[in-house]
């Protein structure tokens, strides 16, 4: 990517008038107010189904995406809903009440439902193609089925027939083929919803940037390809990756021998929705080490760039982000870029060290503190000796988190993603995420309106522009 300035703000952190930032006219306006300051990136969490931890990393699927993010007045554009019938859910003005915005939407969801099959027709060209190119709608709908069937329980906890029902097809789906066409309907509109967003983000010469989601073991994913895990022959787990993402391990010798043809499912579809993505080398690929001891260092380390290698040359104009790209090759001679955090090196002598050209820099992300949240947790002198540098460096802002965004900006990187909560300069409550805590306020923060926050995006325009960006 050319040199550019991107914003990070999970979509459900969009202000919204149903509880969650969503697909609908707000994240438009979300995307003008971006472009508008200068910005070519916006880079959102991973729109995934989610597990019950509400972590956009947490999927049920690498492929389905989450109908909480589906946008009511959209659906009543399409004629499928009225207006009138709409009410707004605000619960929570700067919080996600995820279970409270399920349980409103999904009441929509269904009256919607039951318009698209009275009106079919006018739908079922555009339904049909849709359910001809998404290859894993099939088994997402028949996971979705067994899973409500069994209670909302784990996959390897349910009834013989529904668990080794990719094996041996044994259940009977002729009674449940409004439940399934109800399931298919959702990805339709949510990708319906989602393409809408893509094609207006372009128009603004926005690039959207997704995370790769890890793959959870109770998921569709290792539900229908389990023999690509390290799983017992019952389809337990040799070892979970740790247990709080309960994420298997990947048995990237099997998947060498087939050309990791279950990447290249995943990474098909990634790239269909997104021209760039952000993977985590640490935490999807680096602690299967801690676990996995039949693979050396060296050999995990080659099995890895030889994945790498193939998306490269099956996927060439899609562009991976990878965190920790430094641990698998030295000369990052795959054309993929590495990613470097301010707040990781917040101490003079680390920040006097330079950028790399073919890298995304970042002030923060979604796992760190805030950096207004961090540098006021510093001692005085380390307070005094971060702003003496930065102030013979030429930035004299008032505030910190402004003088740490301009100084990102005028770095060699490449890419420089600045999160809206450094631009803003709020702290620990714009936190989004605790790792390794089961808190409950992990993933929830969301901006309260667009009265303020545009006009701290447009104060970085001038920066941007000087920096080359």
């Amino acid at each position: 990517m050319e040199r550019c300035a991107g914003v990070l703000c999970p979509m459900f952190s969009v202000p919204a008038n149903q509880g969650i930032g969503d697909l609908g006219q707000k994240t438009i306006r979300m995307i003008d107010c971006i472009a508008d300051a200068g910005y070519h990136v916006w880079q959102i969490l991973p729109l995934q189904a989610k597990g019950k931890s509400h972590s956009p990393y947490h999927a049920l699927s690498s492929f389905a995406g989450d109908p909480v993010y589906i946008n009511l007045d959209r659906l009543c554009e399409m004629g499928l809903l009225t207006q009138s019938s709409i009410t707004n859910c605000n619960k929570f003005k700067d919080r996600v009440d995820y279970e409270t915005v399920r349980v409103f939407k999904n009441e929509y969801f269904r009256r919607a439902f039951k318009a698209f099959k009275k009106n079919y027709d006018s739908f079922k060209e555009d339904f049909e193609y849709f359910e001809k190119t998404a290859f894993w709608l099939e088994d997402w709908a028949i996971y979705q089925l067994f899973r409500s069937l069994n209670s909302e329980r784990p996959w390897i906890e349910w009834d013989e027939e529904y668990r080794n029902y990719p094996l041996y097809k044994e259940v009977d789906l002729s009674e449940y083929e409004d439940e399934l066409f109800y399931t298919k309907f959702l990805q339709f509109i949510f990708y319906k919803q989602f393409d809408d967003i893509v094609m207006y983000a372009h128009a603004r010469e926005i690039t959207l940037i997704s995370d790769v989601a890890f793959v959870n073991y109770d998921s569709a994913d290792v539900w229908t390809n389990r023999f690509d895990f390290l799983l017992d022959e019952n389809g337990n787990p040799k070892a979970l990756n740790n247990c709080t993402y309960h994420m298997p391990i990947h048995d990237f010798k099997r998947q060498l021998i087939d050309g990791f043809s279950f990447w290249k499912k995943r990474i098909r579809w990634l790239s269909r929705c997104f021209d760039v993505a952000k993977i985590d080398y640490y935490t999807i690929i680096n602690d299967y080490l801690k676990i996995d001891e039949m693979v050396d260092y060296e050999e995990f380390k080659d099995l890895i760039h030889s994945l790498l290698i193939m998306i490269k040359h099956e996927f060439p104009g899609f562009h991976l982000i990878v965190e920790g790209l430094e641990k698998i090759c030295d000369d990052f001679e795959l054309g993929m870029t590495n990613v470097d955090v301010l707040l990781d090196r917040m101490k003079v002598k680390e920040l006097k060290k330079s950028v790399r050209k073919d890298s995304v820099l970042y002030t923060s992300t979604q796992n760190h503190e805030t950096i207004n949240q961090a540098y006021y947790g510093y001692d005085n002198n380390h307070r005094i000796s971060l702003r003496r540098f930065l102030k013979k460096q030429g930035y004299t802002e008032r505030n910190f988190n402004d003088m740490i965004c301009h100084f990102a900006l005028d770095s060699a990187a490449d890419i420089c993603i600045l999160p809206i909560w450094d631009i803003c300069g709020y702290k620990e409550e714009a936190r989004l995420n605790k790792p390794n805590e089961e808190d409950e306020l992990n993933w929830t923060w969301k901006l309260k309106d667009f009265k303020n926050f545009p006009k701290d995006l447009m104060k970085t325009k001038e920066w941007i522009q000087k920096a080359g960006r």
